[in-house]
């Protein structure tokens, strides 16, 4: 069983996303099938934030005083994870979403930072190229199975 807990600690996110358990339900639903996420556990919360906070937290976690897009916490590196344990953390900036959204859509930038997040707590991650290609290579597959045009 898939298990995301949304923290809302921004009221602006409100305003955008009415109902965000659904919100992550449905693209849960859709990513199931892909043989990358078929084994994978779902296991994580999402933290909804601001710019301010997202730097604070970046400061206090990476020693980076500046804020950022999204930042994701692993519960445990080293595990190769299986069936229905808990990945860990992820947080996302409103500020940073909102203002991308200005030149594409709103809720595509926020499946963008959010898979990314997701990608980086199974263990994905872009320090080396060939590992970035990699990394961008599922964002782009996984962001298809939500705006795949019928």
């Amino acid at each position: 069983m898939n298990k995301i807990e949304v923290v809302l600690d921004y009221s602006l996110w409100k305003k955008k996303i009415k109902n965000p358990k659904n919100y992550f339900k449905k693209k849960i639903l859709k990513i199931n099938n892909l043989k990358h996420f078929k084994e994978k556990s779902k296991n994580f919360t999402i933290f909804l934030t601001n710019s301010k906070k997202m730097k604070d937290l970046n400061k206090k976690f990476r020693n980076k005083n500046k804020t950022t897009d999204v930042l994701s916490f692993p519960f445990d590196k080293k595990k190769k994870y299986k069936h229905n344990i808990y990945l860990g953390d992820i947080a996302i900036s409103y500020d940073i979403i909102k203002k991308r959204s200005k030149t594409s859509d709103f809720f595509l930038e926020f499946d963008k930072m959010w898979i990314h997040g997701y990608l980086h707590l199974l263990g994905h991650d872009h320090k080396k190229d060939k590992d970035y290609k990699k990394m961008q290579k599922l964002e782009k597959l996984t962001l298809n199975t939500f705006y795949k045009k019928n």
